[in-house]
């Protein structure tokens, strides 16, 4: 088989550099470029904070994943960050989309992503998300709960016809955090196995005409770094459509198997091994499928981390050092309401002082937002240069996933810009939240 790698950095492993994007340079006077773009260019034109989305490493990693994946769906996962140009990119290079509500469907078809290539999922999809779905004509919904049936089946009218699959858990604790370990029963996604519960709204589904069971959907969680999970989630998903055969003559052609796939933010982070991922994976469905006698359905899946997350960077402004006792905590001018995930999930960044040269020694930093919470905490002990001071810049790499799309109004700070880079050329692609939308947005006396 051939080995499929996922890019890289073109600055090698060494420095620190392993997890930033392949097009990243090193500049004089401590600088860095991406997209042959001076970050510091970019700060100084766009403000700080800001994120940078480097456009060709999206690029290459969905094409890296359709070559992974060359006879699967592979539908990017907009939660992990969408914009319009994010759209454009991921249909010029042949992915489909997975959606969770009627704002990132809008925005995808509006865009002039084709409907017929979006997947609608959500554990509780309001009426205006279903309404949307049917209105634009997208290629298929999950159906999460037993509740969502009857009231899709409704939506849909006695003249319509919507094709669905069905979300199950498969009881396989992954990911890389309690509150993303999703395939595990307890939790608020999908139907159990265990119980029956995935077994009952198949019968439900299938006798309501209007809707068409086409196949499994299973995600197991998120930033999974061994493909064994994934495996043993295959198997009970083949093992729950040999029944749906054989209890009702039905075999569906269809097997989404989520995303989750995890990725490294530090140098020496484990990630998942995507040719190891797509062989195992194919072979345990064809295996599966031939010990149970069913065809093998088509598989489906969902990266979003995976192709957004190594291809931004944020951009910080330092504010304030200060030195209490033994610590020392550097204020940025971001914080936890462009990214949340170290207070919510705990993570590590790798933040880089750049734009000056500097010869002084490490020192043991924190990292810290502008926010009112003594959690609002961006990188914990990180090593930065020990003459850090107000002024400086700091960029964080691997930025471009789950922080812009969970972004809050907290502080009424404003939501940073994003910005595109490729071709030693920058252009804005969402503009900085301002004063003036907060003063728009307030209706009331």
């Amino acid at each position: 088989m051939t080995t499929v790698t996922l890019p890289g950095t073109a600055a090698g492993s060494t420095d620190g550099l392993s997890v930033w994007p392949a097009s990243t340079t090193r500049l004089p006077h401590g600088g860095l470029a991406v997209g042959g773009v001076p970050l510091t260019d970019i700060a100084d034109r766009f403000d700080t904070p800001a994120y940078v989305l480097d456009e060709g490493e999206v690029r290459a990693r969905c094409r890296t994943y359709r070559d992974a994946f060359p006879d699967a769906e592979v539908l990017y996962a907009a939660k992990a960050f969408l914009s319009r140009a994010m759209v454009h990119w991921v249909a010029e290079e042949g992915l489909g989309l997975d959606v969770c509500s009627a704002g990132e469907l809008e925005l995808a078809v509006t865009a002039g992503f084709p409907p017929e290539r979006v997947l609608l999922h959500g554990n509780a999809k309001s009426p205006r998300d279903i309404e949307a779905a049917l209105r634009l004509g997208v290629g298929r919904i999950v159906i999460d709960s037993a509740s969502e049936i009857a009231r899709l089946a409704a939506a849909v009218g006695p003249g319509g016809h919507q094709k669905v699959l069905v979300r199950i858990v498969p009881g396989i604790s992954a990911g890389g955090h309690e509150k993303i370990r999703t395939g595990t029963d307890g939790q608020k996604f999908g139907l159990s196995l265990t119980d029956g519960s995935a077994q009952h709204a198949v019968t439900r589904i299938l006798g309501q005409p209007q809707l068409e069971l086409v196949g499994l959907h299973c995600h197991i969680g998120s930033q999974i770094t061994e493909v064994k999970p994934y495996l043993t989630a295959v198997r009970r998903a083949v093992g729950l459509m040999a029944r749906i055969r054989d209890a009702h003559g039905v075999t569906l052609p269809e097997l989404d198997m989520g995303g989750g796939h995890g990725i490294a933010y530090c140098p020496g982070e484990p990630a998942l091994d995507l040719t190891a991922l797509a062989g195992r994976l194919r072979a345990e469905l064809v295996e599966s499928c031939a010990a149970a006698g069913l065809p093998v359905p088509r598989l489906a899946i969902e990266p979003g981390r995976a192709i957004a997350g190594p291809a931004g960077i944020a951009l910080y402004r330092v504010l304030a050092v200060k030195r209490t006792g033994e610590r020392v905590f550097v204020a940025v001018d971001g914080g936890m309401s462009d990214n949340p995930r170290p207070a919510l999930y705990g993570v590590r960044y790798a933040p880089r002082l750049i734009g000056r040269p500097s010869t002084a020694g490490p020192c043991t930093a924190t990292v810290v937002g502008r926010h009112c919470e003594a959690g609002d905490v961006l990188a914990s002990d990180v090593e930065l240069p020990a003459d850090v001071r107000p002024g400086d810049l700091l960029a964080v790499p691997v930025a471009g996933a789950y922080q812009l799309s969970m972004a809050s109004g907290y502080n009424l700070v404003g939501r940073p810009p994003v910005v595109a880079v490729g071709g030693g050329a920058a252009r804005l692609l969402v503009r900085r939240e301002t004063l003036d939308d907060f003063r728009r947005r307030d209706v009331g006396d």
